[in-house]
């Protein structure tokens, strides 16, 4: 499978349907799916005997009835957990979905992924090969891939090695010096950033190199219409109910971009400003000062 060219919408559902419905489930993705969503963002992990689940923590304690680790469970017992309760009682029994039911869905569905590999601890490499391997199974002659992604570099590494025709993304919660040759050292066609540190600089320095640019969580419309208009090329939000999806690839500002749900019009901004040379925040990795987002939108988010 090759990408030829950027098929993926522009606006992306977060687990698979933000907070509206339990996160990394099937119930969340036909959530999604029914308020027009096309592409869902969910992540993934190795069970104890290898299966590929949809769940985002280590423990099972926030999102299921169980508790310990992921990692210390068979498919067998993760698959006997409740993932629904927590949430509401409208989703009581909801179960842990494994990928390959999730990618089934998908399918039947016309509906794309992204795959965040979410290894537990020690199990990066492993995790990487298995959700690659399997993803190009899953996948194997459709028009479109699922995109991988993933914050470690080992995990993409191993993605890379084990299925490398499959789209990657290198996911980070900031912007350190050396970006650009940590996406383009693991074969990355984009990066994925927290969008307090995307701005049009950013955006049209990735794309001079080749590079799409994916951004979370973002959940405020008026940041989505921004991110856009500068040219993002998928935002991914829990807000899938005030952000309208969208049909059309966000790889190029849109002259009438799909609606953005909001009682309130406004205009792009400028793109944030810079701290000068030796002032700013403490220095993030590569021994670059992260990027600073515009004051209205440098608040707390959920973790990717």
């Amino acid at each position: 499978m090759q990408v030829i060219a950027w098929p993926y919408p522009a606006r992306w559902a977060h687990r698979g349907a933000g907070k509206l419905a339990p996160e990394n489930t099937l119930a969340a993705i036909r959530h999604g799916a029914s308020l027009g969503y096309t592409m869902f963002e969910f992540d993934v992990k190795l069970s104890a005997d290898g299966a590929l689940i949809l769940m985002h923590d280590p423990m099972l304690e926030r999102t299921t009835d169980g508790r310990g680790r992921v990692a210390a469970l068979g498919l067998g017992e993760l698959s006997r957990l409740d993932a629904g309760s927590w949430h509401s009682p409208a989703y009581a029994g909801e179960g842990i979905p494994t990928l390959a039911r999730v990618a089934r869905w998908l399918r039947a569905n016309d509906c794309l992924a992204n795959i965040e590999i979410k290894p537990c601890p020690g199990r990066e490499r492993e995790t990487g090969a298995a959700a690659a391997l399997e993803a190009q199974a899953l996948w194997a002659g459709a028009a479109v891939p699922p995109v991988l992604s993933s914050f470690s570099e080992d995990a993409l590494a191993a993605a890379a090695l084990a299925a490398p025709s499959l789209p990657r993304a290198l996911l980070m919660d900031s912007v350190p010096a050396d970006w650009a040759a940590r996406a383009q050292a693991l074969g990355c066609v984009a990066i994925d950033v927290s969008h307090r540190h995307v701005d049009a600089e950013l955006i049209a320095q990735a794309h001079a190199l080749g590079l799409k640019v994916l951004s979370y969580t973002v959940n405020d419309p008026l940041r989505a219409r921004m991110l856009l208009d500068w040219g993002l090329d998928g935002l991914i939000t829990d807000a899938i109910d005030l952000i309208a999806p969208a049909t059309v690839s966000g790889s190029a500002a849109p002259s009438a971009p799909a609606p953005v749900r909001s009682t309130t019009a406004a205009a792009p901004g400028p793109p944030p400003p810079r701290a000068p040379t030796g002032a700013g925040p403490a220095q993030g990795a590569g021994g670059a000062a992260p990027r600073q987002a515009p004051p209205d939108f440098a608040r707390a988010e959920p973790a990717h």
